[in-house]
């Protein structure tokens, strides 16, 4: 190496990055109580304050100010399988891994997570709508059992658009096999969709969206009870669907 750069780089520090945005990005960055991702960010920065950003920029922006977000990795935790067998009725996988809705409230999907807290679990079933990304149902009981289904199933014809019929795309779970279940499904000319057992990316487009939901909102969180968490994840959702980029 020259001489002259050994003396040139003590004699001239590298600035902060960008420290225009820095506000902006904390600003965002407060918004759930786990952080975000920088690509949110990014996203936030250009639509809602016209800054011209690259995104490998935000996360050396954020670094510098100390508040950037962990990555989630992978553990040896294995997720809730409720498959319990052949329980009722199945379906073939209409939609397959496509993924590719035209417009809302033509493909849905709809999965089950159990977050477990000092007080016991909770047990979370959104139901989203793979057009707009909205989560269009968000049943949440402290129990796993069918008094969660008619919530959401109750709540999807009153809010669907007149002569629309979303296909519900679920894995094998031994609720959404259940006779009551089918039988309302049907009533309404909604066509179930099931991926075959043992397809991990089957129900990709929902594990996508409950990923986000688990960072953003409940991960790294305690609350001394059920009441609470489940006031906190309502008003997470209301976020995720208007505000969320």
């Amino acid at each position: 190496m020259a001489r002259s750069s050994c003396h040139y780089a003590p004699s001239h520090p590298k600035g902060p990055t960008r420290p225009g945005p820095w506000g902006a990005a904390g600003e965002i960055l407060s918004r759930t109580a786990d952080g975000r991702g920088h690509r949110q960010v990014a996203t936030c920065l250009r639509a809602g304050r016209g800054a011209a950003i690259a995104g490998k920029t935000v996360p050396e922006t954020t670094r510098g100010t100390g508040i950037s977000r962990g990555i989630r990795r992978e553990t040896d935790c294995h997720r809730l399988n409720t498959y319990g067998g052949k329980a009722g009725e199945t379906s073939e996988s209409v939609i397959g891994r496509g993924f590719r809705a035209g417009a809302p409230w033509e493909e849905a999907g709809t999965d089950a997570t159990e977050p477990k807290r000092p007080w016991g679990k909770a047990r979370f079933a959104p139901t989203c709508d793979f057009g707009s990304k909205e989560t269009v149902a968000w049943p949440t009981s402290p129990r796993p059992d069918m008094a969660q289904q008619p919530e959401p199933l109750g709540q999807l014809p009153a809010k669907r658009p007149e002569g629309s019929a979303p296909m519900p795309h679920s894995d094998m779970g031994w609720q959404y096999q259940h006779a009551s279940r089918c039988g309302r499904l049907r009533a309404a000319g909604i066509v179930q969709s099931m991926p075959r057992k043992g397809n991990r990316i089957g129900n990709g487009a929902t594990e996508q969206a409950f990923g986000h939901l688990k960072d953003e909102s409940f991960r790294n969180q305690t609350w001394p009870s059920f009441e609470e968490f489940r006031r906190d994840l309502d008003a997470y959702v209301v976020h995720w669907n208007a505000r969320r980029r």
